[in-house]
């Protein structure tokens, strides 16, 4: 069993895309949103974009079926797949929303493989309609984010201390918690995406492993050759403790509001 924590970012880590703005421009929304956005938190359009959908008849179908069709690399599915059946506890810390999160993931059928999911809350009401709520309620009070480039309703910078990290991410979010990252943890960010150039002008702040990706099948060699090389470095340590120890290495050829994913 590896003894590893996996976080993931989800909106251009897991899926290729932002789910945000997928959902807006499939249901021909995009005028509007980008209309309404000089205006309001990013957080706070996304609950009136639904609103003004809702509005004009499309229904919570509709918009999970878009979902349904947004981007993702198999790879991506592979490596999820994988880093689980190695042990690896997976988890999400994402500014989209649990609703659209969880339809993609029980889409292509890895909604349960992550014990925790950390974004903004959201529900469908007795009309139908999608609420979208912030993660942090940034009208009583501020997140007091360190870095000042979290979005008002997020910051991801809290982190597990005892156990190795793995923390893949693409965006400006994802900085401050590389941050908070252990000399023995590794940051994976998406190279030529916000995250990466933050890091590269500021990797002296960085204790943490640097391995960059680009896409969807680099993710997966990235990660599973990291979870196979810490594995076979604790079965070292620990050798002639447990003879019996069966874990199997994949092989790996030349990326708050919490929810128990058991709940749902």
């Amino acid at each position: 069993m590896a003894d590893i924590v996996v976080v993931f970012d989800f909106d251009k880590t897991i899926i290729d895309c932002d789910s945000d703005n997928w959902v807006v421009d499939e249901l021909h929304a995009t005028e509007l949103f980008n209309q309404l956005l000089p205006t309001m938190p990013w957080n706070s359009l996304m609950g009136r974009m639904m609103e003004e959908l809702h509005a004009q008849g499309k229904t919570i179908e509709d918009i999970a079926e878009v979902l349904k069709r947004a981007p993702i690399h198999p790879s991506i599915i592979s490596a999820i797949k994988a880093a689980h059946d190695l042990g690896c506890d997976l988890k999400i810390v994402s500014d989209a929303n649990v609703f659209f999160i969880e339809t993609i993931l029980k889409h292509h059928g890895i909604w349960e493989l992550f014990s925790e999911i950390n974004t903004n809350s959201s529900f469908v009401d007795e009309e139908g309609r999608l609420r979208i709520f912030p993660h942090h309620d940034f009208t009583k009070s501020s997140h007091a984010c360190s870095t000042k480039i979290c979005p008002p309703n997020m910051c991801k910078e809290s982190m597990s201390k005892e156990k190795k990290i793995i923390y893949i991410g693409d965006g400006t979010g994802d900085f401050c918690p590389s941050l908070k990252l252990k000399q023995t943890d590794y940051i994976m960010p998406r190279k030529n995406f916000p995250v990466w150039d933050l890091i590269c002008q500021n990797h002296k702040l960085i204790k943490a492993d640097i391995h960059e990706w680009y896409d969807g099948q680099e993710l997966q060699h990235v990660l599973l050759q990291l979870i196979n090389s810490n594995i076979i470095s604790s079965k070292e340590q620990h050798d002639g403790d447990d003879n019996g120890d069966s874990t199997q290495l994949v092989t790996v050829d030349c990326k708050l509001h919490k929810i128990p994913v058991s709940a749902h």
